[in-house]
């Protein structure tokens, strides 16, 4: 392939945006049009000025994937877990891309079942993703959907395991979730409209024509997901709607799935539901009148509102993250000081133990627990320095049985790494935790090279976990640290509320002043602070060079949602509407003007930048490839330094970059060569 040494220039085609009053002019808008043989061979030029730039790191780029390779036990298995007469798990293989779906009959010695061999279906397709893989409640049959270009619409088929033959029917463009009927016959699965948003809900009888199916339910409210799912006592399938922040669940016996759904409580704007089923009751988790969310019961039969009871009452201090009722106890998950935990109750006596985990920052999940009446609970932990282990809790005598960690081959020795938790000041006072990991043994002089990532948005919390890869920059005398920024919901749900809407910028500030603390307390320096974040992340790194360029010495922005202002105002984009409620209208006139004052394609000046690499993918549903490729034809035409901006499209994926284990690989080591070669030495 050709290689372009100089940047490519956009060509400049002036376009009137007005709204409100307000005269935007976009000079990369033309770059939106996907089927533009133009548009292409510009993605494709600055590809090739991303390999030039890029050619003499490749010895550096196959030094580290075969390092971070080299730490991963390539043909591994997964924690089998039991489902009635089985147990069922995952392998790999060396050299093979995806996982391997198996299972065994009664016993762990028994013969091996492939159920599903991802391999084979990505054969011959550059892009493989698995979206549902269900298993049929009497085991006989399995329901999976795969995407090949990334656009995360997904083709469903069902397969009989006793023949190994596939039913006639593939059901094109649904989408993530699925729910079988007790019947073993009737499944369920969401369609997409025309702007990617799941809003139907079809009935499909197995071994029939997918143009026989039934239109169960369609949500018209733009702002509204559609999902299906399983109670974890299989006795109900739940019909959950939900926007950014109300919610609405219409719930149907499993053993009858061809009869009507029951509205379980009409949707409130601003209140948020979810329910579990036990026994003849129901739990519902809801933040009503509860900002951090409370228990609440009721039985099957009397639903209403009325007869709700509350178990958990709010806390001030304490998040209910959710539950998962098991026959003889409910697991109670939650969030206080900012890290995640859990407690079990059991449910004849009403007494509660509370989880416990030993370091200052971690990640803790509960895993795979299919099993309604079992006394054993499965969970996920791991920290910085911890890699990730699977545990069986016992419910019944509290015992913890670690059944798996990770191999990390090789010489590690997590005693070699240290991880802590510290806090940075914002600037309204507001104390916003760190975690962070190192190599034992560094000083703390200023001159540390450090990697400083966030995201802070939608409520999420971004997790403190292992990485293996992480590995080759500890080694090399990095830092790594999270920023726990306003926006996401480490600090409960009030910690969401004020990173959004009007109070957006807090998560941008946030992430200034962690950086500034960091650089304060002599973890780094300016010359050596390396910045990253994807998606809603991505929108973090383009506000914060636009804010304070000085402060980083290089930005990565994957996928990022650059071009707010432009796309939140376009309704018949994917996501647009139910964006509204994390954003703001920007067709409201407090919000447009807040909204533009930081989109960062928006607020691209004349100015000095850090290096930066931009990632995107061409068909990515989430954030279109034009958002970070008019970012970039921005930023070269505005920006007055020499540094280097490179802009890196995948040509065959979506918002998740590369399939596959080893190609994933390839791209953190193309990253990680890219920042390891512009450092200061």
């Amino acid at each position: 392939m050709n290689q372009q040494s100089t940047p490519p220039t956009a060509t400049k085609d002036p376009q009137d945006l007005i709204t409100h009053g307000d005269k935007r002019i976009d000079n990369y808008y033309w770059l939106r049009q996907q089927d533009d043989l133009k548009v292409i061979d510009y993605l494709k030029a600055e590809n090739s000025y991303t390999d030039s730039q890029m050619q003499h790191t490749e010895e550096l780029q196959q030094s580290l994937y075969d390092e971070m390779l080299s730490r991963i036990e390539e043909t591994d298995l997964s924690v089998p877990y039991r489902l009635q007469d089985y147990y069922y798990y995952s392998r790999t293989v060396e050299g093979q891309a995806y996982s391997i779906f198996c299972r065994k009959y009664q016993s762990l010695d028994a013969d091996e079942e492939i159920l599903l061999d991802q391999n084979k279906l990505a054969e011959g397709h550059e892009y493989f993703s698995l979206g549902t893989l269900s298993i049929s409640p009497n085991q006989q049959i399995l329901a999976y959907a795969v995407d090949n270009n990334g656009s995360e619409q997904y083709t469903l088929y069902f397969l009989d395991l006793a023949t190994r033959k596939l039913y006639p029917e593939a059901i094109a463009d649904t989408y993530y979730s699925f729910a079988w009927g007790n019947d073993n016959q009737t499944a369920f699965y969401t369609k997409l409209d025309d702007a990617n948003r799941p809003y139907q809900l079809w009935r499909h009888t197995l071994g029939s024509s997918p143009s026989d199916d039934v239109l169960v339910y369609q949500e018209d409210d733009e702002s509204f997901f559609l999902s299906v799912g399983k109670t974890r006592s299989r006795a109900y399938i739940l019909l959950n709607l939900g926007s950014m922040v109300t919610s609405e669940i219409h719930y149907l016996d499993a053993d009858k799935p061809t009869e009507e759904f029951q509205l379980f409580q009409p949707r409130q704007q601003g209140i948020e539901y979810s329910i579990e089923h036990h026994n003849n009751r129901l739990y519902i988790v809801t933040n009503e009148e509860a900002i951090n969310f409370k228990l609440m019961s009721t039985s099957v039969e009397s639903t209403d509102k009325s007869n709700w009871q509350t178990i958990i009452p709010h806390r001030e201090d304490v998040m209910l993250d959710g539950i998962d009722a098991f026959a003889k106890y409910l697991v109670i998950y939650e969030r206080q000081a900012g890290l995640p935990t859990a407690r079990i109750e059991t449910l004849t006596t009403g007494e509660i133990t509370q989880l416990d985990f030993p370091e200052a920052t971690y990640s803790f999940s509960g895993g795979n627990n299919p099993e309604f009446k079992t006394t054993k609970f499965r969970f996920s932990y791991s920290s910085m320095v911890t890699p990730s282990s699977v545990f069986d809790y016992d419910m019944t005598t509290g015992e913890r049985e670690l059944k798996k960690q990770t191999k990390v081959l090789g010489e590690f020795d997590h005693t070699n790494y240290a991880t802590e938790r510290l806090t940075a000041s914002a600037s309204d006072g507001t104390e916003i935790p760190i975690s962070l990991v190192y190599k034992r043994g560094i000083k703390k002089d200023g001159s540390n090279p450090l990697w400083l990532t966030g995201y802070g948005s939608y409520g999420y919390a971004y997790p403190a976990t292992f990485s293996s890869t992480r590995l080759s920059l500890l080694d090399r005398g990095f830092i790594m640290a999270i920023a726990h920024i306003r926006g996401g919901d480490e600090m409960g749900r009030k910690w969401y509320e004020d990173g959004k809407f009007l109070h957006k910028k807090n998560t941008f500030t946030d992430f200034i002043a962690c950086a500034e603390h960091l650089i304060a307390e002599q973890w780094t320096n300016s010359q050596n602070l390396v910045i990253s974040g994807g998606s809603a992340g991505g929108l973090l790194m383009g506000s914060v060079v636009n804010l304070r360029p000085d402060l980083f010495k290089m930005a990565i922005a994957n996928v990022p949602f650059v071009d707010v202002l432009t796309t939140i105002l376009d309704a018949d984009l994917p996501l647009t509407v139910i964006e509204w409620e994390e954003w703001g209208n920007p067709n409201e006139p407090e919000y447009y003007e807040y909204i533009k004052s930081y989109s960062p394609y928006d607020n691209v000046e004349s100015k000095d930048y850090p290096t930066m690499l931009i990632t995107a993918g061409l068909n990515d549903p989430r954030v279109k490839y034009w958002e970070p490729a008019k970012w970039t034809a921005k930023l070269r035409e505005l920006k007055t330094d020499d540094n280097l901006l490179l802009l890196k499209t995948n040509m065959s994926a979506g918002h998740g970059g590369a399939s596959g284990r080893y190609e994933y690989l390839k791209e953190i080591a193309f990253e990680y060569a890219f920042v390891l070669d512009r450092l200061p030495e």
